[in-house]
């Protein structure tokens, strides 16, 4: 049976964890790539074997989006590619070190790469989309955009700038033919956990899920048309209670006197 053209998805973080699966899955599902990390040498070796499993087009970009010139390069691909249709904002650093415990110049990158590129990411990919009707972008946040006391705050803080951007996005494109979906981790199993010092064997296994079923789970949420899609919550209504009281306060939330429980 031949297989449905899904258009172009471009992946960041694209060489390993989370972006690998959703490489490979994408790819099954209809799309050519563009994948994008820092490491060539993985890349190269992920789309060789994806090219050849599924027969899609895979191009690489080796490129460190904590760079000016190296995401300049990603947004000028979004800008021209007019055959890119989904854009995945996977690539992002985090850290479960305290705060007093952290390097600040360390903080400011990962606000670079988790906040500051995939704004721009973002921006250069929803023009084109917005203009031809059609396309979708899918941002990974985290459960601690919600829940920001269970790890860093700053990565916390830049998780939920992702959920809020998401959400502020999804209103304003709103009948413009652009998809959008936060998806929000749990704890992973991916090298987040080695990265920063803590071997995921010194976690509960019970919180940690494979970043296949993660992907898997997201995708799911993704063709119903979710705009937050929490893969680990089993109790969804608690998610829908907490957004329709989210929902509830928004109309009250500024007005021209201070509430009475605030008089002196």
């Amino acid at each position: 049976m031949t297989q449905t053209y899904l258009g172009t998805a471009l992946v960041t973080g694209a060489s390993s964890g989370i972006g690998a699966v959703y490489a490979e899955r994408l790819a099954r599902r209809g799309y050519d790539l563009v994948l994008v990390a820092r490491n060539r040498d993985r890349l190269a070796a992920l789309a060789e074997r994806i090219s050849n499993e599924t027969r899609r087009s895979v191009e690489i970009l080796d490129a460190d989006l904590n760079e000016r010139d190296a995401l300049a390069a990603v947004e000028t691909k979004l800008k021209q590619d007019a055959s890119i249709t989904l854009l995945v904002n996977n690539a992002g650093v985090g850290t479960h070190t305290p705060l007093l415990d952290s390097d600040v110049d360390a903080m400011t990158r990962m606000i670079d790469l988790n906040v500051t590129a995939l704004t721009r990411l973002t921006y250069a990919a929803v023009p084109g989309f917005v203009a031809r009707g059609k396309g979708a972008v899918i941002n990974i946040a985290s459960i601690v955009g919600i829940a920001p006391e269970i790890l860093n705050g700053v990565y916390g803080g830049t998780k939920a700038f992702v959920l809020a951007f998401s959400q502020s996005l999804h209103r304003e494109l709103t009948g413009k033919g652009v998809q959008i979906q936060a998806v929000l981790p749990g704890a992973t199993a991916t090298d987040f956990w080695e990265t920063g010092g803590l071997p995921m064997e010194n976690l509960d296994q019970a919180i940690i899920m494979s970043a296949g079923d993660l992907v898997d789970a997201a995708l799911v949420g993704f063709d119903r048309g979710e705009l937050v899609t929490i893969p680990p919550l089993h109790d969804g209504a608690k998610w829908e209670a907490y957004e329709a009281a989210r929902q509830a306060m928004a109309p009250e939330l500024s007005t021209n006197t201070p509430a009475a429980r605030y008089a002196a």
